[in-house]
Formats: C-alpha cells, structure tokens, sequence
C-alpha cells in the first residue's frame, strides 16, 4: 500500500502536473530517447509526431493522481495499458528505463518547486503502479503461451493470401511459418506485427483480427494511411503492408491482446447493437460473425457509417450475412454517397449516425453495445448512450490509437 503522505503529496502536486502536463510529457519522451534509444521500437513514432502519445501520457498521470486513493476507478485503463504493453512485450525491465526518466523530467521541467519530498512521493507511486502492471502482464504472458496454439514473443507468420477491401483496406491472411496450430482468441482482439525500418530498428503496430476465431489463418485488414497535408506523416507500416507485402512474404506476430471484445459466453438475451464508424469496422466484423454463429435468435444490429462506398470495406460481406441471417439488422450510412440510396435489403442513408437511426434499428434501447471508430464518432455515440441512461456495463468501446484519457470519458 501507498504510504498516507505519498497520496497526500500526490493529490496536492496533481493541479500542478496538469498546468505543465504537455511539457512535462514532450521532455520526458525527448530525455527517454536521448538517453535510451533502445526504447525506440516499443513506440508509434507518427504518434509522437502528431503529439497523441504526449497528450495520452499527460491525461494519463493527471488522473492517475487524481484517483491515488480510490485505483478501483482505474481498473479498465489499468487492464487496457496492460494489455497494449503485453502485445508489444513490454517486460519488468522498462519499467525502471521509464520511471527514472519521468522523475528526472519532474525535476527538470518544474525546477526548484520539484523538492526531494515531491519526487520521492511520485517514485513511490510510479513504482507502486509498475507493479501493479508488471503482475498483471505476466499474467497475460503465461495465459497467452499456455493456450492450445498459443506462444510467447513473436511468432513467424506468412502473407498467404492479400485481399482488396476497398480503395484504402488490403485483408492480409496470415498463417504460421511453423505450420503449428493456432490459438482461439476473442472477438475484437487485435495482434501486434513488428517490421523493421530503413535505419535498422524495428517498429510495432497494433491491427485488428477482423474474422471470426479459426485453426487456419488470422486475417488483419489495414487502411493505407496517407500523409494528412502536412500535419501528420504517411503511415510507415501501413503502406509497407499495401506497397511492399506481398504474398509469401514473412512477419513476426505476437499473440491476441485486447480487453475490446465480445462478450459471447454470457447469457444474456439483450440486442446487440454494433456500430462502426470508418475503419473501425475491422473488430467489429470478427464479431459480428461470431454473434451470428453463437447466438442464432438473438436480435442483431449493425451500423456502419463512412465516406461513401469507394473506401467501405466488407459491404459485400455485410450483405451476404444479411441475406443468410434473419435476426440481423443492417444499415450503412454514408456522408457522400456514390450511388443512390437504396431502400430495400440492407438500408442506406446520408449523413451521421444519430440516435434516431439507432432507435430505428433496434426494438428496445435496453442493449449490449459495442462501437469503435474516430475519437469524435465514439465520443458522439457514448453522449448519446449516457442521454439513453444505457448502464456503463453495456457500453463497450475503443479506439485506434492512444487513449486520449484514463478515465475512459468518465
């Protein structure tokens, strides 16, 4: 437990580190990288660039001093930070390399306000949350490798098939170099592929399984992401993937992680509502397809809303379920549509998902649902959830990215 003068010094400092949060975070990473670069590879450097992972590390410590003596308000970011560290194999090691180059930030970013009490306060705290996760991903370490299929690290897999989804989606089939077996995971969950990159490092990005759970392949389906004029860079992987990967050719995989995912042991009977905005779609459809697989007479629904049908990826996929099931409910949503709006089958409109298409969709707002897109979209559509009164339990989200706050928009 945390000493009583550590919490009390911690809460106290927290304004402060809120005033200077963004400071703080862009030197912390700048100082960690000058003086270990050897932490390079276990980050997304567009997202430094944009500045995401700073914001995300300044919302992070902010609310974790927020909640020092009450961390059960933490517990879901607690899981999901642990969950994205486990699928880039963060071990106890770098977490000593991370805390003395945040306290030495500390100092050197708040100066002589940074007393020897402050920084010994946070130390205890930085060191008693490290451990918190290290348990934690040692937990998903051991129950990642002692699955039928499953394994530790990373893995060698071959592109065995690359598929066009759209005008911006490429699905790449992947299966093991090791013809071995391959593990279940939930639906939702994501892996990690790791490249190397043209100055000899490597870097890791997170894709999500967009298939059902099966003994043969995982399949990810990744947008290209282009250069967004000027103010962020073109996605490295992403165009290595579309540009350079071609069938045959070999990745190092790590195994399924996630705490997004679908909850389809339970039993309850309440609809299910998946709503996906963009390339958000790519979890949502592993499980749409195990919905439709496990629970036969219950009530589905599906929304997908994007640009129009040039860059949606799975409308064929989508429809074919549809035709082939009773109990789904689908619609797509476009904000420039191509072709003209179709009224039959599968339904499609202009504009943005709102709750009256929503309200259109289901027979009961009382439901489970699962959404993931752009943080704008996912902010929207948790308002609008909370305005329904739907309970927190039955709100399941995530997004692409950094997690812009802790508290999850508490």
């Amino acid at each position: 437990m945390l000493s009583q003068k550590t919490i009390q010094i911690v809460k106290a400092t927290a304004p402060v580190l809120q005033e200077h949060g963004n400071t703080l975070t862009r030197h912390f990473y700048d100082r960690m990288f000058s003086h270990n670069p050897e932490v390079l590879p276990y980050f997304n450097r567009a997202n430094q660039t944009a500045g995401k992972q700073q914001a995300a590390l300044a919302s992070a410590i902010c609310a974790y001093a927020a909640n020092i003596d009450n961390l059960g308000h933490l517990k879901e970011a607690v899981e999901l930070i642990a969950q994205k560290h486990a699928s880039l194999q963060i071990k106890p090691e770098h977490y000593p390399i991370v805390g003395e180059n945040l306290l030495a930030s500390i100092r050197e970013v708040l100066g002589s306000a940074a007393t020897d009490d402050i920084v010994a306060a946070w130390g205890e705290a930085y060191g008693f949350l490290a451990d918190i996760l290290i348990n934690r991903e040692d937990q998903i370490y051991r129950e990642a490798a002692s699955v039928p299929g499953g394994w530790q690290g990373f893995r060698r897999f071959v592109v065995s098939k690359k598929e066009q989804e759209s005008s911006v989606v490429t699905s790449f089939y992947l299966t093991p170099e090791d013809k071995g077996p391959l593990p279940s995971f939930k639906p939702g969950q994501y892996i990690t592929i790791r490249v190397h990159t043209g100055d000899g490092q490597t870097t890791m990005r997170q894709y999500s399984l967009s298939a059902k759970p099966n003994s043969d392949w995982l399949r990810i389906s990744v947008k290209r992401e282009d250069s967004a004029g000027g103010t962020a860079p073109a996605g490295y992987v992403s165009n290595l993937l579309h540009d350079s990967l071609a069938v045959g050719a070999t990745l190092e995989v790590a195994p399924p992680c996630g705490e997004f995912f679908l909850h389809h042991d339970d039993e309850n009977d309440r609809p299910l509502v998946l709503i996906a905005g963009g390339i958000g779609i790519t979890p949502l459809m592993s499980m749409l397809q195990t919905a439709l697989q496990t629970f036969p007479h219950r009530e589905v629904a599906f929304i997908h809303g994007c640009q129009n049908e040039d860059v949606q990826a799975f409308k064929a996929t989508v429809e074919d379920l549809k035709a082939q099931h009773n109990n789904l409910n689908a619609h797509f949503r476009y904000l420039d549509p191509q072709k003209p709006l179709s009224s039959s089958g599968i339904g499609t409109s202009k504009g943005f998902i709102d709750a009256k298409l929503i309200e259109t969709m289901i027979s009961n707002r009382d439901a489970e649902y699962y959404f993931c897109g752009p943080t704008p979209f996912l902010s929207k559509i948790h308002r609008l959830l909370n305005a329904w009164n739907v309970p927190h339990a039955q709100q399941h989200f995530e997004f692409f990215g950094p997690k812009a706050d802790l508290a999850a928009f508490a």
